[in-house]
């Protein structure tokens, strides 16, 4: 699943004016409508897109702390009964299987450092979670991104490969 110039200009048009219409993209990008209708959907397809909806800033709605708790989970149970319940708590962001000492990694925020002890014990409530490990987030040094992840994709398969011939 690789991406071409083409497809990495037009995730790069997305995400900097998420709201642009097909008609300005094809403009912008110089080429057909129909060719940016075309990859956006193929794009969509393959699952590169996942959505357009606005990027929220949690610490923007009262969400200022950010916490990342390593969960460890009763092995009988499984991750998804543990996923479940965590997917009923609204500030649980995001939830990882990982490698290593702890089963899964949460991304939790909270209005407050009182108010991230109770996240943390609801989600340590679940009778399916052992124990969990803590770490606060005092600033954000790179926040989310893709597109250089994007840019690098195209510039590796741009460059010629090494065939190792004299």
């Amino acid at each position: 699943m690789s991406l071409d110039g083409l497809d990495a200009r037009l995730i790069k048009l997305l995400a900097e004016e998420p709201r642009i219409g097909v008609l300005e993209a094809s403009r912008r990008l110089r080429v057909a409508r129909g060719t940016v209708q075309a990859r956006l959907d193929k794009l969509q397809a393959r699952g590169v897109i996942r959505g357009f909806g606005p990027e929220i800033s949690p610490a923007a709605i009262g969400f200022g702390v950010t916490a990342f708790v390593t969960l460890e989970i009763r092995q009988s149970r499984g991750h998804d009964p543990v996923a479940a319940h965590l997917a009923t708590i609204p500030e649980v962001l995001e939830a990882h299987t990982i490698t290593g000492s702890g089963d899964l990694l949460c991304r939790i925020v909270a209005r407050s450092n009182a108010d991230l002890q109770r996240v943390i014990d609801q989600v340590v409530s679940y009778e399916g979670i052992v124990r969990a490990a803590t770490i606060i987030a005092l600033a954000e040094q790179i926040p989310y991104r893709v597109i250089p992840l994007v840019e690098a994709a195209v510039e590796t398969r741009a460059k010629p490969t090494d065939t190792g011939g004299p």
